[in-house]
């Protein structure tokens, strides 16, 4: 059993914060002690590293209530519980995608930029082709050169 500032420094999370955690109903087995000090067991301390995440990967408190309580009602929300992570997989995959975009360009024009303070002028730098750029910048240009599907209409 954990106490609060046990997972408080475990997750580097406020004890204000789990304490809202446990207000929103997001532990739904939490024991109490007598005097109502919160325990956290090992399933406890699951969950809130399953919130952490969820919330990284962009899901609402309310979204992850609603994946708590599917949990406790049982095996009848699987296919509800499946369908939540695979569209927030989904939603990830494709902001991983465009990172991926952003990183390239951040690469390319670091290369771009450390050429022209080399030669101290961009006046060369400025119209080389992406066929007389090293293998790897070309290939970020050419990435971070491809419209963004945020950019499509």
């Amino acid at each position: 059993m954990y106490s609060i500032g046990d997972v408080s420094k475990m997750f580097q999370l406020s004890i204000p914060t789990l304490r809202y955690y446990d207000q929103q109903g997001l532990f739904p087995n939490l024991k109490r002690t007598k005097s109502g000090v919160r325990s956290f067991d090992d399933n406890d301390v699951e969950t809130i590293r399953i919130i952490e995440y969820l919330k990284r990967a962009g899901m609402s408190l309310k979204n992850i209530r609603i994946f708590i309580d599917w949990c406790t009602i049982g095996d009848s929300t699987l296919v509800k519980r499946r369908d939540m992570f695979l569209e927030r997989l989904d939603t990830v995959t494709a902001e991983i995608e465009e990172l991926h975009r952003v990183q390239d360009l951040l690469k390319f024009k670091s290369w771009y930029y450390i050429q022209a303070v080399k030669e101290n002028t961009e006046d060369r730098i400025r119209n080389v082709q992406p066929k007389d750029m090293p293998e790897e910048i070309r290939k970020a240009y050419e990435n971070s050169h491809t419209d963004l599907p945020c950019w499509k209409s």
